[in-house]
């Protein structure tokens, strides 16, 4: 977990930061999945993480519906076949959710519009009030 704010391509699941647990689904398996638990659901707990608090605020706002009412973030894969696999997919989400946490959003600079854009807006308004004067009766 060291080092891990300063370069956001570098995260790692902490030991206790998050638990596995294997269930069974539907889709690809035949009946195999009627018989072998090989979706993962992967709870991640951001308070034990180590992350700091501004990427836990960050986190749980990009979570989105994977938020719990307890504040963990739950994610389930059951694109593959086989519980590794599945397994290698969560982690993947979780750790490109992380990254994206991690990684401060741009600051807005302000700007002034330009002189020439100025313009350009001012000769639309012009033209639309032309436009619609000409549909007015004589008598107004």
């Amino acid at each position: 977990m060291k080092g891990m704010e300063n370069n956001p391509q570098e995260f790692h699941l902490a030991p206790g930061s998050y638990e596995e647990k294997f269930i069974r689904t539907g889709g690809h398996g035949g009946q195999n999945v009627n018989k072998v638990a090989t979706a993962v659901q992967l709870r991640f707990f951001p308070r034990l993480s180590g992350l700091t608090d501004e990427t836990q605020a960050r986190l749980r706002l990009l979570a989105g519906t994977k938020l719990t009412d307890s504040g963990d973030i739950l994610i389930t894969a059951n694109d593959y076949r086989t519980q590794e696999q599945n397994r290698q997919a969560a982690r993947a989400r979780l750790s490109e959710l992380v990254r994206r946490a991690m990684k401060p959003p741009k600051r807005r600079k302000p700007t002034k519009p330009t002189y020439g854009s100025k313009l350009r807006r001012l000769e639309g308004k012009k033209r639309r009030s032309e436009i619609k004067s000409a549909r007015r009766n004589p008598a107004d």
